[in-house]
């Protein structure tokens, strides 16, 4: 008896659509209940849930269906790995329209090149992430991480402890930050407040 077909998409980010991928596995004649997905993630993490259970499903006599071979890995160990832990399990991989042969030395000589040219494109994907940040970030758009407070909240804050409606775990509570941030803001406002260790210290001996 002929096995099943089992289906593997994959997108690297949550905003893109596997429709494509999933009519290109339609048509080579995967049905929709056996595809399994993976959002958000790239060729170059191995642990995937949706490979995981796509790897799961398939038996013996069953063929692993894929687009394209980056769908499945980008770098050439991880090929390598899935393929040979397919070929163990008696399991084909499908490539496209191809069926991948690893016992065929040009088979296995084709499947290395594209393995490889899955893994330089990674590579080349990394290197402009890379170079986009430097850009940005010498261009300022990259400052670190967002304010715990905006200006206007800091203010607010600033001006509840100089009134002496609020002291700093009352600010803290109230704006939903941490007593460093509070001491930070005030100290910057010139409040003439102690540092949060300052502080401690001070409730400490206090008590």
């Amino acid at each position: 008896m002929t096995g099943l077909k089992i289906g593997y998409a994959r997108v690297s980010t949550v905003g893109q659509d596997l429709t494509a991928q999933r009519d290109g596995l339609a048509a080579l004649g995967v049905d929709a209940e056996r595809i399994y997905v993976d959002h958000g993630l790239t060729g170059t993490t191995r642990v995937r849930p949706g490979l995981r259970e796509a790897l799961a499903a398939c038996r013996a006599g069953d063929t692993l269906v894929v687009t394209k071979l980056d769908r499945l890995a980008r770098s050439l160990p991880d090929a390598r790995d899935i393929v040979e832990e397919l070929t163990t399990r008696g399991v084909r991989l499908q490539l496209g329209g191809s069926v991948h042969d690893p016992t065929d030395p040009v088979g296995r000589l084709l499947f290395n090149v594209l393995a490889m040219v899955a893994e330089f494109e990674a590579d080349l994907i990394r290197a402009r992430t890379r170079e986009g940040m430097a850009v940005a970030r010498a261009a300022g758009k990259l400052r670190g991480r967002k304010p715990k407070l905006t200006p206007g909240r800091e203010a607010l804050l600033v001006d509840l402890y100089r009134t002496g409606q609020k002291n700093p775990s009352d600010l803290a509570e109230l704006f939903g930050v941490g007593r460093s941030t509070v001491y930070r803001a005030l100290q910057r406002a010139g409040a003439g407040v102690p540092t949060a260790a300052g502080a401690a210290v001070a409730s400490t001996a206090a008590e």
